[in-house]
């Protein structure tokens, strides 16, 4: 069965909604896919395969969504694919709406414009997101580590 319109609908929404920069190199969008493959096949545990899968269709149709058909999401097929799918849209939403918080409490200059899905409980991942957003990167890990301890978010 391939993607519907329904399916592709869903997921140019989803993307709108986490208005992510657009990355307008189809070498940066690659390297995503790329890493996120090799993670995928280094998954082990039933979890570890949903996130994985989820960052796969992530950077695919992120790459979609940019104008890089570099690859083509897979035939959609309910009983492979709703966890996967579902997964993603929780995680990477939960992200991005932790990062705009995070910039809030940590006085960003413009913290409604910060659009972020890296994993934050990496804290090189944290630092780089406070350059980027013009924030002290000291103040925006610390308050970073305590939301984490509170806040939803999927591995």
């Amino acid at each position: 069965m391939a993607m519907t319109s329904a399916t592709n609908a869903l997921l140019r929404r989803f993307h709108q909604t986490l208005g992510l920069p657009q990355q307008t190199s189809a070498s940066w969008h690659r390297a995503r896919i790329r890493e996120e493959l090799k993670e995928r096949r280094k998954a082990n545990t039933f979890w570890d395969q949903i996130s994985e899968t989820s960052d796969v269709l992530f950077s695919v149709s992120r790459a979609q969504y940019d104008g890089f058909l570099l690859r083509k999401l897979p035939p959609f097929s309910a009983s492979r694919h709703t966890l996967p799918y579902a997964y993603m849209i929780g995680k990477f939403s939960s992200r991005c709406m932790f990062y705009r918080v995070l910039a809030m409490l940590s006085g960003a200059p413009q913290a409604h414009l910060v659009r972020e899905v890296v994993n934050p409980s990496k804290e090189a991942k944290l630092h780089e997101v406070a350059l980027r957003h013009g924030v002290d990167p000291a103040k925006f890990i610390r308050i970073g580590h305590r939301l984490l301890k509170v806040w939803p978010l999927l591995p």
